[in-house]
C-alpha cells in the first residue's frame, strides 16, 4: 500500500509506517500527534485518513465531535490545496510554529485566521529537571518518590515482547480501578505492537507483582521524547512520580526535552502537569477559512 496523491485519501494503516515515519520523525517542533504511532493508534477514534502532496507534506484528515479537520505535519500546502481542503473540512488542526510562522502573512491573505489552541499545547520539560527533581520547587515530588522507594521492594525492567502480558495485566487493573475506558484501546494496541512501532518502555514491579508501565518514542530527530502512555496502580503511593523520574533518568542526555502531551482542557490534568514546571510548550493553532483576500 502507498499513500495516494491529493485529493485521494486512504486510511492510516500499519503497512504505511515505512513511508510515513522517516518524514514525521524529522519534524522540528515535536508535536505529539505527529508520529506514526500516535496517528495509527488513534486512527479509529478520529477516523484518520492520509493523503500526500508530493515533495511537500502529508495531509491527515480526521473527525472529532461531528466536525472534520485536517492536519499538515511537515509543511503548509499551497493555496489550491488549502482551498479544496476547506471545502469539506471545518478547520485546520495542529498547526505548529514551524509551519505557521514562515508563511503566516501569506496564509492570512488567503483568508485563513489562526487562533491558539491552548487545550492542545504539548507540555515540554527539561529531561534533567524530571530526572533529578532539583531544588525547592520539586520538594513534594521528591518526597513522593522517596515514599515509594522506601515503602516498597521494587524493581524495573525494559519492556520486552515477553513481558507484554504482564503490562496488559496492569492495564486491565487500571481500567477496572478507573471505571472508564479512557485510552484503553490505544494503550493496549500500543503494548501489543510497541516494537513494530519503534517505541520504548519500562515495566515496574513491587516484589513480583507488575504494578505500572510507561511507553513512548523519540521525536524531532531524537531531541525530544514523548511519553504517550503511563499506567500505574493507585494503591501504591508515589508510583507515578517514581515511574516518571526513573524512566526519564534512563533516557540519554542527548534527549533534551520530555513531551508529556496535552491537558485537553481538563483543569485537574492541567494543574498536575504544571506542578512539574514545564520549560515551554509546543504551541498549536487552529486555522479557519474566513474570507479570501484578493
Amino acid at each position: 500500500m502507498t499513500i495516494p496523491a491529493f485529493p485521494g485519501f486512504t486510511p492510516v494503516a500499519l503497512d504505511l509506517r515505512s513511508e510515513m515515519h522517516p518524514y514525521l520523525s524529522m519534524t522540528p517542533d515535536g508535536v505529539s500527534e505527529f508520529t506514526f504511532s500516535n496517528l495509527f493508534l488513534f486512527r479509529n477514534r478520529y477516523d484518520y485518513q492520509i493523503s500526500r502532496v508530493r515533495e511537500k507534506t502529508f495531509i491527515i484528515s480526521g473527525r472529532h465531535d461531528g466536525k472534520r479537520f485536517f492536519m499538515t505535519p511537515c509543511s503548509a500546502p499551497g493555496r489550491c490545496v488549502l482551498t479544496r481542503l476547506f471545502k469539506d473540512h471545518d478547520y485546520w488542526k495542529g498547526v505548529s510554529d514551524s509551519i505557521l510562522y514562515p508563511c503566516r502573512a501569506c496564509l492570512e491573505q488567503y483568508g485563513i485566521e489562526f487562533a491558539e489552541d491552548r487545550n492542545n499545547f504539548d507540555y515540554l520539560y527539561l529531561r534533567g529537571n524530571l530526572a533529578e527533581l532539583p531544588g525547592k520547587k520539586y520538594h513534594k515530588k521528591r518526597n513522593l518518590v522517596n515514599t515509594f522507594h522506601n515503602s516498597y521492594s521494587h524493581r524495573e525492567q525494559e519492556l520486552t515482547r515477553e513481558s507484554i502480558p504482564l503490562a496488559i495485566n496492569v492495564l486491565e487493573q487500571w481500567k477496572e480501578e478507573k471505571g472508564i475506558a479512557g485510552d484503553y484501546t490505544a494503550a493496549r494496541e500500543a503494548l501489543e505492537l510497541f516494537d513494530v512501532l519503534g517505541m520504548r518502555g519500562k515495566l515496574y514491579f513491587i516484589e513480583d507483582r507488575p504494578v505500572g508501565w510507561c511507553l513512548g518514542e523519540y521525536l524531532a530527530k531524537g531531541r525530544i521524547f514523548a511519553v504517550h502512555f503511563e499506567k500505574g496502580l493507585d494503591q501504591y503511593k508515589g508510583i507515578y512520580q517514581f515511574m516518571n523520574r526513573d524512566f526519564v533518568a534512563s533516557l540519554p542526555e542527548s534527549c533534551r526535552y520530555i513531551n508529556r502531551e496535552q491537558d485537553l482542557g481538563d483543569e485537574g490534568l492541567r494543574q498536575a502537569k504544571m506542578t512539574y514546571r514545564p520549560s515551554c510548550f509546543v504551541r498549536k493553532y487552529i486555522g479557519r477559512q474566513v474570507a479570501a483576500n484578493r
